[in-house]
């Protein structure tokens, strides 16, 4: 019997032999869809193995509705797990989680002869597997969303790869193969997926399977959706002409959908951002500075171990989860991950020689930072020979630890405060020396990437022009190198025409992984015009020089659009900027400074009205009344107000800097770390300057204060 399908294969073969196309690749897209994505979203499949041993324990069936957007999300991430499994594993976690919490309060109270009942851990156990499980039966949708926003940041290098391609060879299938095979992941991973449910059968055409794909981003980028539909049209165009200004238009319609997008996100965020700021910030830093005097009204309801959850997790959590959010809503198509893994100073990012320097400079500020804990330690103290002294002109004690019924308590002196400041110092001195190490080689190298993507357009149109006035691709290198000369787009030529004089192809002498010349110029620009140059060499050199000038052209339209999306969100970043190296430092320096001397206060005023009680005096009764109302051993010492005050800015600056990387260039975790680093010694630099001087100056002022009205009393 005869098979049409080999009728129809054996037939194309001959027709593209005869017109001289390009034979298609028999590549197993199957096998290599499924082996691209084990290696390119590891993170899932953890949370895939939880998912189906959860299922198989107790699996929950979710409403017909949430079935549908759990299978979405689950597609879009190329996940092979069952909605039932997702909202098993948050369930069952939920109920795991709950109770264990339960279960380790009820066994500390039968366990335990203390009267003191833990409901703060309780309470906290609680809340735990609550967001366990909104976070878990959220992941897959989080997920999807992490995934488009990185997927789109290709979207604008995807287009171009089709319509150049599209230029020369109106074949779509083939032009989104060829994408599927030049881009990075996670854009490749959706595009080799176009061809994989045709080859299972979900789908009997590439058409088909290309309209239902790009539905999946009709939410999320209309824009992307009508750029692949005229590219689609172009194809049904009877003139030439006609058939290239509608691929050109599609670009033009991508570009401009980005810009509007940003424009009205960049409205949109400013009001959620201040609120964050308002609410996450400055409120929570300003009740710090009326901890002390509550503490002490409070008769010991509120320890220092409630500061530090309160202020060091469930406040940065909630910041982090709103950021998130507002980063969540964040147009796509904007923003380009440049992959750096190939560059020769990428092992300086991966390597922990960086950590381990940073972990020997910090630890012994960490550890001045920790002396006053150890006065709480009368023999440890002693016998590394520690004794606390009266500081002179305060004439208060250095550490201050008091003697209870129940132990010792503080510190609360002033040389202890002091001291405090070096446990935020040491942890912020850590990530400062250890992502700045990580990440300045490889940011010098972007900088001077940037350097020649500016200048690149230029190159390319000169480029171009040797191509089509019938130079080789080999030869024309060279040329513009020698224009171009000490230029670093005149390096980058250089380095691949010295390639080529030692016997490489063009193709090697660009992407050869030991000594290519993209692996010291990873711009995702560049790898893009040399992918298509190399095969529109194929074609003949008319076709290159027409792929180059058409790219050269997009480059220039793509940095006046970046110039004006930097535009639209400067406002936005340069307040968040001042927020965390001006403003919050400036307030958590002031706060720390009140609560010193809120904390000396008060423990003068003990101190006078425990004098006055001794004594025969009218105000014996009155001073009776203030030390029952002020129990200074009730108090939260400063020096613990201090360390959360610090370590709250550093978790601010660690959420705040990551926001803006994300508001201006995407998915960054290279700017990201370097960021960070560079927040670090500004805010908290800052902070440590302010806060020393608060303290110093509101406790002498107190001091001052408190020693007229002991004269007088």
């Amino acid at each position: 019997m005869v098979n049409v399908d080999e009728i129809l294969k054996k037939y194309e073969a001959r027709l593209e032999k005869e017109v001289g196309a390009e034979p298609t690749k028999k590549i197993e897209f199957t096998r290599e869809y499924e082996q691209f994505k084990r290696e390119a979203f590891k993170p899932l499949s953890r949370y895939e193995k939880f998912a189906k041993f959860s299922g198989a324990i107790l699996k929950v069936k979710p409403s017909s509705k949430a079935r549908k957007k759990f299978q979405k999300a689950l597609d879009a991430v190329h996940s092979e797990i069952t909605p039932e499994e997702a909202a098993s594993l948050s369930v069952n976690a939920f109920i795991l989680t709950l109770i264990l919490s339960i279960g380790a309060f009820v066994t500390y109270i039968l366990l335990s002869k203390s009267d003191y009942y833990p409901f703060m851990y309780l309470f906290l156990g609680i809340g735990f597997s609550v967001f366990l499980y909104y976070w878990l039966y959220s992941f897959p949708f989080i997920q999807a969303k992490k995934w488009r926003l990185k997927a789109s940041s290709q979207i604008v290098q995807a287009l171009l790869f089709i319509v150049i391609y599209m230029k020369h060879t109106p074949n779509l299938e083939r032009a989104i193969r060829f994408a599927s095979e030049h881009l990075q992941p996670p854009l490749s991973l959706d595009f080799k997926k176009i061809f994989w449910d045709v080859e299972v059968g979900k789908y009997p055409s590439i058409r088909e399977s290309i309209d239902s794909y790009l539905e999946t981003w009709r939410e999320s980028s209309l824009e992307f959706v009508e750029a692949m539909h005229l590219i689609e049209s172009s194809l049904y165009e009877p003139t030439e002409y006609k058939r290239i200004s509608i691929l050109e238009k599609s670009l033009k319609v991508m570009l401009e959908g980005v810009q509007e997008k940003m424009l009205n996100y960049t409205h949109e965020i400013k009001a959620p951002l201040t609120n964050i700021y308002m609410l996450g910030i400055v409120l929570p830093t300003l009740a710090l500075a009326l901890i002390p005097l509550a503490s002490a009204l409070l008769n010991g309801l509120l320890t220092w171990q409630h500061v530090i959850v309160l202020f060091n997790v469930i406040v940065p959590f909630f910041v982090y989860y709103m950021t998130s959010q507002v980063l969540l809503t964040r147009p796509t198509g904007y923003g380009e991950a440049e992959l750096l893994e190939m560059h020769p100073n990428y092992t300086s990012y991966k390597s922990p020689v960086p950590t381990a320097i940073a972990f020997l400079v910090a630890l012994p500020f960490f550890i001045i930072g920790i002396i006053p804990l150890l006065m709480l330690f009368p023999s440890l103290a002693e016998t590394i020979g520690l004794a606390d002294f009266n500081l002179p002109f305060f004439n208060i004690p250095f550490f201050d630890i008091k003697v209870t019924s129940t132990g010792l308590v503080g510190p609360f002196g002033l040389g202890a405060v002091i001291l405090s400041l070096f446990l935020p110092f040491s942890i912020s001195l850590f990530f400062a020396i250890n992502y700045g190490m990580h990440t300045n080689k490889l940011i010098k190298t972007r900088k001077e990437t940037k350097k020649l993507e500016d200048e690149y357009a230029s190159a390319l149109f000169q480029f171009g022009n040797r191509l089509s006035s019938g130079v080789p691709a080999e030869m024309a290198f060279g040329r513009v190198a020698e224009i171009l000369h000490g230029s670093p787009t005149g390096k980058f030529f250089s380095l691949v025409n010295n390639n080529i004089q030692h016997g490489m192809s063009v193709r090697e002498a660009i992407f050869n992984k030991f000594r290519g010349a993209i692996i010291y110029f990873p711009s995702t620009l560049i790898k893009t015009s040399m992918f298509i140059l190399i095969e529109g060499v194929k074609k003949g050199l008319k076709i290159a020089s027409e792929s180059m000038l058409s790219i050269a052209e997009h480059a220039k339209n793509i940095h006046r659009i970046e110039e004006r999306l930097k535009d639209l969100v400067a406002d936005v970043v340069v307040s968040m900027k001042s927020n965390i190296s001006f403003l919050a430092p400036i307030l958590g320096g002031v706060v720390v400074g009140l609560a010193a001397m809120i904390t000396m206060i008060i423990n003068h005023l003990v101190g006078m009205m425990g004098t006055m009680q001794g004594a025969e005096s009218e105000l014996a009764g009155a001073a009776g009344g203030v030390m029952t109302l002020f129990s200074v051993e009730n108090m939260i010492p400063p020096y613990f107000l201090q360390a959360a005050v610090g370590i709250y800015l550093i978790q601010i600056i660690f959420i705040l800097t990551s926001t803006i990387v994300v508001i201006e260039n995407g998915a960054d975790k290279l700017t990201e770390k370097n960021e960070i680093a560079k927040n670090l010694y500004r805010g908290m630099s800052f902070y440590l300057i302010i806060a020393l001087i608060s303290i110093l100056v509101l406790s002498l002022l107190a001091s001052l204060v408190m020693t007229q009205v002991g004269s007088v009393a």
